[in-house]
């Protein structure tokens, strides 16, 4: 049978992350009276006996130890405490047997070294905090580690970076369940942007010099009030004051991708909140975002969210409806 993907289980161990714990916490536990239908319930599971101490000072109750899993169609790790120190067997077993049974898995931080322990990734691409990106490379070489996204989308495992990317992570899976719609919703209320732009390539210290007149910020939003119309690298270079060359560095430094991909991804993006939102024609929904064709807007979007356009619709179009009075 398959799992019930709106059932949480979010992992609590002895020394556990804090603000890793609080995004799950906050994502899948609170409770959304705005929303007209059924949303995720979540458990606390115990991968260890006792008290549990987490960062900060204080104690963590649990609803339940691991035999919590066997009903979770999602499970969450909220970082680990130690990298260095091997996670328990039982909680490497459970975590096998969701994963064999079909539950999805995310971890957030340096949870993905629990996942990496347990087998789980191996031959998957994968990524983690750019501190530890080198390291999981290391001791597991045949994980695709890449140091570059704030978040892997592997199908059934969902990895992030460090702390706060877990809140795109788990956003990210508030959509692939219930539309961006929603998870723009969920977004609002945090006071955060739905999806940011980039990678955390961005974030990691490195000696370039910074100008503010070289904020690519309005060059971004003056190419997304222009998706539907043809946007070439000189054309944003020159709005930008830079040289194809200078732009191209400075783009890929602040967005972690290519001016071609980020403009695919922004099409991609107004495509799917215009079928959840309008009733448009694909054809000219292709046209409003982009794309040359619509053989090669179905092929992008397919690629892109795993559904024909059409299927996304009728999946995700009207879900989000004003709560019931």
């Amino acid at each position: 049978m398959q799992p019930n993907i709106n059932a949480v289980a979010i992992v609590a161990y002895d020394g556990l992350c804090t603000f890793e714990f609080g995004i799950a916490v906050e994502i899948f536990g609170l409770a959304r009276p705005e929303f007209d239908f059924p949303w995720y319930r979540h458990r606390i599971v115990a991968a260890d006996a006792g008290p549990m101490r987490a960062m900060g000072g204080f104690q963590i109750m649990a609803d339940a130890g691991l035999e919590g899993l066997a009903e979770a169609g999602t499970v969450v790790i909220p970082g680990w405490r130690d990298r260095d120190l091997p996670p328990p067997p039982a909680l490497l077993d459970a975590l096998r047997t969701a994963y064999q049974r079909g539950a999805r898995l995310v971890s957030i931080c340096s949870g993905v070294f629990v996942l990496a322990a347990a087998g789980l990734l191996d031959g998957k691409r994968a990524t983690t905090h750019w501190r530890y990106t080198d390291e999981l490379a290391e001791r597991f070489p045949s994980i695709d580690v890449d140091p570059g996204v704030l978040y892997v989308d592997a199908g059934q495992i969902i990895t992030s970076a460090g702390s706060a990317a877990g809140i795109d992570a788990c956003l990210h899976l508030v959509a692939r369940d219930f539309g961006t719609a929603v998870a723009n919703s969920v977004a609002r209320r945090l006071v955060m942007a739905p999806q940011r732009s980039g990678g955390q390539l961005q974030f990691i210290p490195a000696p370039v010099a910074r100008d503010s007149r070289h904020d690519l910020a309005q060059v971004l939003d003056w190419a997304r009030q222009r998706l539907h119309r043809p946007l070439s690298v000189a054309a944003m270079a020159e709005r930008a004051l830079m040289s194809e060359r200078t732009f191209l560095r400075r783009f890929t430094e602040a967005t972690g991708l290519g001016p071609k991909a980020w403009l695919q991804q922004a099409r991609l993006a107004l495509a799917r909140e215009l079928l959840e939102a309008s009733a448009l024609p694909i054809d000219r929904l292709a046209e409003r975002c982009g794309f040359g064709s619509v053989e090669s807007f179905r092929l992008a979007f397919r690629k892109h969210s795993g559904l024909a356009p059409s299927a996304y619709r009728e999946r995700f179009g009207g879900l989000m409806r004003p709560a019931a009075t």
